[in-house]
């Protein structure tokens, strides 16, 4: 099995969506708009003429786009938000900063779908109370962090009725010794390694979110959940991620992220061009379902709630794992 060290996307600033039309001459005082919502600030006018640049040159994608999606010719649109003023390149970098492993997952178990079992046509874990509300990673690389811990917080409401939110900076910062990077990215299995030989890791509440690498300073009287172990979901199986969505509750995944995931805003995410082997970054499937005829996987994103719709994406579902959604999938067992 082949696993992936994610080097999650790096967000800057507040990630609040934009939908506007363009045209050229209104620009300039579009540029002036773009730079207040997001905050942006630059450090000279050399570097506010090389980001305009790019941001013009994002604004004609993205409206391009929309436009083709008008017309039907694809089932998703894009809005203007923080990666707007950097280029692809740039991006990608961010993104694509991991490295192939076939490191053997040792004690890693294998999920066996359960007889007899009818999977619904739909499910949506939020409505029953699996979800924390959606988190933003910001300037890190640490996809990894959020993914690990979104998948227990839904195991550990199982087990409990409690839902308690996780610390992702337990995890940045203490897990190092097991292969991590920190904001430099890492795995999720390797996190949950880390919290079955911890006995546990801390609440969100007693142990903040910091978006940088920092001592580790876990207190085993903050603990908010243990783990046993984990369950490995046989890559490239979407029939076996469903039945695991459906009978034990939200997934932590890989995706394969570039340019149009970066933008995306609304409707179900199908691209052909996105690989159905190699992933960069790492999200939270918590459903699927199928609308206008499209089967998709519901997945929160950790870049907040102003990212997306909320802060989620409709992913094309059976579409021979596109963008390599069931390439490694896991759940922790508790």
């Amino acid at each position: 099995m082949q696993i992936h060290v994610i080097l999650c996307t790096v967000l800057f600033g507040n990630t609040v969506s934009i939908s506007l039309k363009f045209t050229s001459f209104r620009l300039g005082n579009e540029w002036e708009l773009y730079k207040k919502s997001f905050n942006k600030i630059y450090a000279d006018n050399n570097e506010e003429i090389q980001r305009r640049v790019i941001w013009e040159d994002n604004v004609r994608f993205i409206e391009h786009h929309n436009m083709a999606a008008d017309r039907g010719e694809h089932t998703y649109w894009l809005g203007i938000n923080h990666f707007a003023d950097m280029s692809e390149k740039e991006v990608t970098q961010k993104m694509k900063g991991y490295k192939m492993s076939r490191d053997v997952i040792k004690d890693g178990s294998s999920y066996l779908p359960p007889n007899n079992v009818q999977v619904p046509d739909e499910v949506d874990w939020r409505q029953k109370g699996y979800v924390t509300p959606v988190k933003d990673q910001g300037q890190c690389g640490s996809c990894w962090s959020f993914s690990s811990t979104g998948a227990l917080e839904g195991q550990h409401f199982r087990k409990t009725g409690q839902l308690v939110s996780l610390s992702e900076q337990n995890l940045v910062d203490c897990t190092f010794k097991y292969g991590n990077g920190g904001c430099n990215g890492g795995f999720v299995f390797r996190a949950y390694q880390y919290i079955k030989d911890n006995n546990g890791i801390d609440t969100e509440s007693s142990y903040p979110y910091e978006a940088k690498d920092d001592i580790c300073r876990f207190r085993e009287n903050d603990f908010g959940a243990t783990v046993k172990g984990f369950t490995n979901i046989e890559s490239g199986d979407e029939k076996a991620l469903q039945s695991t969505v459906a009978t034990v509750g939200p997934i932590a995944v890989g995706v394969h992220v570039y340019r149009p995931f970066q933008f995306y805003r609304s409707g179900i995410f199908d691209d052909p061009t996105c690989s159905s082997v190699t992933y960069n970054h790492d999200v939270l499937v918590v459903g699927y379902g199928t609308e206008n005829g499209q089967d998709y996987w519901l997945v929160k994103n950790s870049w907040s709630a102003f990212w997306g719709m909320g802060g989620y994406i409709k992913m094309s579902r059976n579409k021979n794992n596109q963008c390599a959604i069931t390439t490694d999938a896991l759940y922790p067992l508790v």
